[in-house]
Order: C-alpha cells, then sequence, then structure tokens
C-alpha cells in the first residue's frame, strides 16, 4: 500500500502513514495520455475568432475589369480575386473549433498518470486541512513558507471556501481548485500539489 506522511498546515506531521490508493496515486505514469490530454486542454483554451474574408466577401468587383480578348492582358474576371490588391484571402482562417474528443478512459488514465508523477517526484503534500479564520494574504504566505514557499502551487480542496481562495488570490503563482476540476494541466504546471485529506478521498472515489 502506498502511504506518505499526513501533514496540517502548519507543517506538522498528523499521521506518518497515511495510505494512498495505488490505482490512483501509485501507477505507472502514462506519458502519451497525459501529453494528449495536455494537447487537448491547451487546444480548448483557443478562441478560434479568427476571420478573413474570401473573394466572394470582399467588397467590389461587381464589374469585369477589361474584356476577354484583345487587349494583349491576361483575362481577368473580378478585381477582388485574391492576385489583386484587395482581394479575397485564399484558404484563409476562419472561425472554428480546436478542440477534440479523447475517450474517457484516456482521460482517466491521463489524470491517474499525473497524480502518480508527483508522487514519483515527491511533490505531493497530503493536509489534514487548510482553513482560515479571515480574508489575508498573509495567512497563505504563511503556509507557504512552512512548506519551502515553491514557486508554482496548486492548493486542491473538496470544496471551495473563500477564506482560502481570496487569501491566495494575490498570490503569483498559486492556484486553488476544488477536487471536481482538477485537471492534468494544471497538476503538470505546479511545482508542489496540496491536496487535503477530503480532496484526495473525493478524486480517489472517482478515479479508482
Amino acid at each position: 500500500m502506498l502511504k506518505v506522511a499526513l501533514k496540517n498546515q502548519n507543517g506538522e506531521v498528523v499521521n506518518e502513514e497515511f495510505e494512498l490508493n495505488e490505482n490512483v496515486f501509485g501507477i505507472e505514469p502514462n506519458n502519451q495520455a497525459i501529453f494528449d490530454m495536455v494537447l487537448l486542454q491547451r487546444a480548448s483554451l483557443r478562441q478560434g475568432t479568427h476571420k478573413v474574408k474570401g473573394r466572394s466577401e470582399v467588397s467590389g468587383g461587381g464589374k469585369k475589369p477589361w474584356r476577354q480578348k484583345g487587349t494583349g492582358r491576361a483575362r481577368q474576371g473580378t478585381i477582388r480575386a485574391p492576385q489583386w490588391r484587395g482581394g479575397g484571402v485564399v484558404f484563409g482562417p476562419t472561425p472554428r473549433k480546436y478542440g477534440f474528443k479523447l475517450n474517457k478512459k484516456v482521460r482517466r488514465l491521463a489524470l491517474r498518470s499525473a497524480l502518480s508523477q508527483k508522487v514519483i517526484d515527491d511533490e505531493l503534500i497530503a493536509l489534514d486541512n487548510i482553513a482560515f479564520d479571515t480574508i489575508k494574504t498573509k495567512n497563505m504566505v504563511k503556509v507557504l513558507d512552512t512548506f519551502e514557499n515553491p514557486k508554482k502551487v496548486l492548493v486542491v480542496l473538496d470544496e471551495l471556501n473563500d477564506e482560502v481562495v481570496y487569501s491566495a488570490r494575490n498570490i503569483p503563482g498559486v492556484k486553488v481548485l476544488d477536487a471536481k476540476h482538477i485537471n492534468v494541466y494544471d497538476i503538470l504546471d505546479c511545482n508542489k500539489l496540496m491536496m487535503t485529506e477530503k480532496a484526495i478521498a473525493a478524486v480517489e472515489e472517482v478515479l479508482a
């Protein structure tokens, strides 16, 4: 059974042998599944609102520039053809969605792989809970200082609460998510992954 130290927000060990589900946190990471999932998330972030006008959309060009024969010049049907200044664009970008589909099994495998990689790299911090009485940035700064103040931190709670979310929002590199919205890209993008005991249980319930 996979075991890690469970700590409180002050850095004190509460349980030296906190058990993690090996099917979620202890698998051999599948790099292809991770790559595909990151590619999907990055592609889905693109707005895809780019647009250029084709030859049928630009204004003007209703009349043939000159007659078909007898001028010595190449035949032309409209001044809005692509080769003309002010003409339409050939095969230009139009609005579209960049997202694509991944099978459910692959998405779950990618998430389990990312979590397992954090355990392998010793970048997972299991906490019994994170709670503050008031909304103050220094509350979260104190917690981060306890764990060597990593540059990028992903804090995962079972349910979001204002005291933690608003205490962390002004700190560069700190992101707070609930267990339902944990994802591969944010996991890989952090130096430390802080998860509460209830958040771990919620993730294991879905992925195990």
